[in-house]
């Protein structure tokens, strides 16, 4: 299983991205940010709630140098029906990523085998492709996708700045706190 400080694996999956169903790689992202959205299925309730968020916000992640990607068990072809059904699945502009068989969700820790299904999680991922930020919760709870924007915010600041750490709730233009370098990841 992944974890925080690690490096995700280059796992090649199907998307369905642009009303196209591609060949990617997480490789594919590198020197860029990546937020990773694991969901449980389509065509349920909470995850719709949660996609349209993120597209809704996906243009903030992008000025941010950063690429979204959803991942679910379900196929590119049940993405693509779900895409041409539902109105608040029409407005995703990132890729889809497809995990039938589950070996996305097994590498990152949110596959549940009982039911064939992720657990709902994100991950946020460096430029280099190491993971900075990982949540993993019960698929009952939505994820707040203002707060996802806020956590790659800074994590991204404390990337760009070394010596300086993000106390709680900091949003960009506050305040951070500076630490002696040799104390930084031990925080």
């Amino acid at each position: 299983m992944i974890r925080v400080g690690e490096k995700i694996p280059d796992l090649e999956f199907q998307a369905y991205h642009e009303g196209d169903i591609r060949k990617m790689r997480f490789s594919d992202f590198r020197g860029k940010w990546l937020i990773i959205a694991f969901y449980p299925a389509d065509f349920t309730f909470v995850c719709p709630t949660e996609l349209e968020e993120l597209a809704e916000y996906y243009p903030k992640f992008v000025e941010l140098g950063a690429e979204v990607v959803s991942v679910s068990t379900d196929t590119v072809y049940v993405h693509k029906a779900w895409h041409d059904t539902s109105p608040a699945i029409k407005k995703i502009g990132f890729p889809m990523a497809a995990d039938p068989a589950g070996v996305i969700c097994r590498a990152f820790g949110t596959y549940i085998p009982s039911e064939g299904l992720s657990w709902r999680a994100t991950f946020i991922v460096d430029p280099e492709g190491v993971v900075r930020h990982m949540e993993i919760h019960d698929n009952s709870i939505g994820r707040s996708v203002r707060e996802l924007l806020r956590r790659l915010q800074a994590a991204k600041y404390v990337s760009e700045h070394p010596g300086e750490v993000c106390p709680a709730s900091w949003e960009p233009g506050k305040e951070t706190l500076k630490v002696s370098l040799d104390l930084v990841g031990k925080i």
